[in-house]
């Protein structure tokens, strides 16, 4: 799994139920569990598809519904759940939509699709500018009349200046893709300009995980320590909860529930009114209860559809600072597809799927923009990190949990449940999440000489200016005056987008200071990304078009000069020579002999 997009995966494991293979043909465990059951063109047994598929969508169940309710406030939403619940359920559809475009049509590889807290940064930066803070009224609970036409208007407008500022990043990333830019643009971006930009993507949300945790520090707190206890300190003890195996109908294997416990201990500690009951006393927002009737008003079927909250309007200060997210999710997505191979049992990408990926991320981006979900997608590298767990790299399983996704996305009874996790849970999540989110952006250093007076200087000063930029701002929002009005917003949106901020210091500085490659880390990212490729399926069986597109490509010798159609097939078959000769020697699961899978399954 890339380094600088792990951020996700320790948050996210407190869903992560594990597959493990173990065999008895005498060989050692050490060697067992380097074995892939599953390669990424093979075709499991369909009950293996929907378990491993729902225990995709359980791993990404954490970011992909915090990014709505962190929206919601800038949104003006924060006492509106059944919108938030209309926002859960067209991320998911749009998120099993996208998964699905980029395993068939993409980059092919076995990689979920999601929204991002890349892009929620500038969002956020873009919400907070004076024409766009929520009124005061707001705020209050007791005036919000989440019906009436005035309240609908505030935040339907905030969402269509957010989904015409995704739409216009869209079409940049799409360009990027297709054209096959992304390799020439990858050459410049060194770990020193990727550990401030994602160090600082959970710093600049400090705010909103102390904001939530606040409202209750005591099941914060909880949360945090039931999440640190089952994914660190009980990681090698198994929990019992009921899994499915082939041999077995009913095994126990461990699984991390940080956050269903704190939402259950809240759920008890409500039933008997232990949680104070008057909304001005501390700990109120604790309770579980604050939102029962968003379940019984949700539709049980509800169908998102293309612009739902009205024709996007386009702002120029949002489209701008959109395009720094997009810049950072791109650089992200790469190193996942590289990452994703490795662990899937494919070649490493070959530069047409690479295109096709970064295209077609950027048509999930624009569909999210044209659906409305605030945000817009990437790839999932918590999920990365499930298929070493499994060892199934099956991209058939990803296709279940897209189709899941669509199906969960269409549930509205589904996304009001999760409305009703009380905000101090979310918070005590929050704590944890953004915090290794910092950490992973700060990992990335692990391939610099951090021993070079240079390196440090670039880091420590894009960092330090990353947090006082954005602060003064935010302080002194009239300090910028320039006489036009277009310029100003634009200025406003990229100097308190703190990811933007540090990125592009580090970016400045280490393209310019001399260095060698050495130095700046450039050598060591690029053979972590290479890794040993060896027994691998042949690039053209894994990154070819389906449905007999590429061999009707082929007869036209002109479209291989396309950046993202797969060459001819005589070129293809001269490329991967020497992968066809090291095919993975590998038997079907079900031919193991004495063999044991375990499935683990959320319920």
């Amino acid at each position: 799994m890339s380094g600088f997009k792990q951020c996700f995966y320790w948050s996210s494991s407190v869903f992560l139920t594990d597959l493990v293979l173990h065999s008895n043909v005498g060989t050692s465990l050490e060697g067992d569990a380097n074995k892939l059951a599953y390669c990424v063109t093979d075709v499991p047994p369909w009950y293996l598809c929907i378990f491993l598929g729902i225990q995709h969508c359980l791993t990404a169940f954490g970011g992909i519904i915090a990014i709505p309710i962190i929206l919601s406030q800038g949104l003006c939403l924060q006492h509106d759940a059944l919108t938030q619940s209309h926002l859960i359920s067209t991320i998911f559809f749009v998120s099993g939509i996208c998964t699905l475009l980029q395993v068939v049509f993409g980059v092919r590889l076995p990689i979920l699709q999601g929204g991002t807290f890349t892009l929620l940064a500038p969002s956020m930066a873009m919400l907070s500018m004076p024409e766009w803070t929520c009124p005061a009224w707001t705020h209050n609970a007791s005036l919000v009349n989440t019906t009436s036409p005035e309240f609908t208007e505030v935040w339907q407008t905030r969402m269509r200046a957010l989904q015409g500022s995704f739409i216009m990043g869209s079409l940049f990333q799409m360009f990027v893709g297709f054209s096959g830019l992304i390799g020439h643009f990858m050459r410049f971006i060194g770990p020193l300009t990727i550990a401030p930009t994602i160090s600082l993507i959970g710093l600049s949300l400090f705010d909103s995980a102390g904001t939530s945790a606040g409202y209750h520090w005591g099941v914060a707190v909880m949360t945090t320590a039931l999440i640190t206890l089952f994914s660190q300190y009980l990681r090698h003890i198994p929990v019992p909860i009921p899994a499915y195996s082939i041999h077995k109908k009913l095994q126990f294997t461990r699984v991390l529930l940080g956050i269903v416990f704190s939402w259950l201990i809240c759920y008890i500690l409500t039933a008997y009114d232990v949680l104070p009951t008057d909304p001005e006393n501390y700990g109120y927002l604790a309770r579980t209860d604050l939102k029962k009737d968003v379940i019984s008003k949700a539709p049980w079927i509800t169908f998102p559809y293309p612009c739902q909250w009205g024709m996007p309007t386009v702002s120029l200060a949002g489209a701008v600072g959109i395009l720094a997210g997009v810049i950072s999710s791109m650089i992200e997505s790469v190193g996942d597809y590289h990452a994703c191979a490795r662990l899937s049992g494919a070649p490493p990408p070959p530069k047409h799927a690479i295109n096709r990926g970064i295209g077609m991320e950027g048509l999930g981006c624009l569909l999210a923009g044209a659906w409305g979900t605030g945000n817009g997608t990437t790839s999932y590298s918590e999920n990365v990190g499930a298929l070493g767990i499994t060892k199934v790299g099956s991209r058939m399983v990803i296709l279940f949990s897209g189709v899941l996704m669509v199906v969960m996305g269409m549930m509205g009874k589904v996304a009001a449940i999760f409305t009703t996790i009380p905000e101090p849970v979310m918070g005590g999540m929050f704590l944890v999440m953004f915090g290794v989110i910092s950490a992973a952006g700060v990992s990335n250093l692990q391939y610099v000489n951090m021993n070079s007076s240079r390196n440090i200087f670039v880091f420590g000063f894009s960092m330090f200016s990353a947090l006082v930029i954005p602060n003064w701002i935010l302080k002194h929002p009239e300090a910028i005056s320039t006489g036009l009005v277009e310029l100003d917003q634009v200025l406003q949106v990229l100097l308190t987008t703190s990811m933007f901020v540090g990125g592009f210091i580090g970016f400045i500085l280490d393209n310019t200071i001399p260095g060698s490659k050495h130095e700046r880390g450039i050598l060591a990212w690029n053979e972590a990304h290479e890794g040993d490729f060896s027994n691998t399926l042949e690039s053209r069986e894994v990154y070819n078009l389906p449905f007999g597109i590429s061999t009707y490509f082929s007869s036209f010798p002109w479209l291989r000069h396309i950046p993202f159609c797969p060459p001819g097939v005589t070129a293809s078959l001269e490329e991967t020579e020497a992968d066809t000769d090291s095919l993975e020697n590998k038997q079907p699961l079900g031919h193991l002999e004495s063999s044991q899978v375990i499935i683990g399954a959320t319920l």
